[in-house]
């Protein structure tokens, strides 16, 4: 599978559109970026990939990243001290754990806005939105990594 096949680009369209009416409700920032390998462990490249793209420079520290590593059938989602420090690492698993049976039925564009929608939710909670002083820190687009 090339990793421009894993989604279609109105289903690209309804993720972004997705994050941007979580990151409405907080001042928290959501990530989706693709690969087609991870070489090492998927946890790892997802924090790499978290410090090279500036997420850990949010306000408040509580940028998320949902990095998959299509080919290898890897995932792992990073969340800044901020956020990490409310929820723990527990919820992160059970958004994996959340995920995982919509991608065994190839349904990637459900499991990922599933996803998204409760990290929404506990951003939400944990960092409300305050107009005065959001501004939208990171696009909402899904990047790529370069292919192999």
């Amino acid at each position: 599978m090339k990793i421009e096949d894993f989604l279609q680009p109105e289903q690209e369209q309804r993720i972004a559109q997705a994050i941007a009416a979580a990151e409405k409700r907080t001042s928290g920032e959501i990530k989706v970026h693709l690969d087609l390998k991870c070489p090492a462990n998927a946890l790892d490249t997802a924090k790499k990939l978290f410090k090279s793209m500036k997420m850990h420079q949010t306000r408040q520290r509580n940028g998320v990243l949902i990095y998959i590593a299509i080919e290898d059938r890897k995932m792992a989602i990073f969340g800044d001290e901020g956020i990490h420090t409310c929820v723990g690492g527990e919820f992160w698993q059970q958004e994996i754990d959340l995920i995982t049976p919509y991608f065994k039925r190839g349904e990637f564009e459900q499991g990922l806005l599933a996803v998204i929608e409760q990290i929404g939710e506990k951003l939400r909670d944990n960092f409300p939105y305050e107009a005065e002083k959001d501004t939208n820190e990171l696009p909402n687009e899904i990047t790529y990594g370069k292919p192999s």
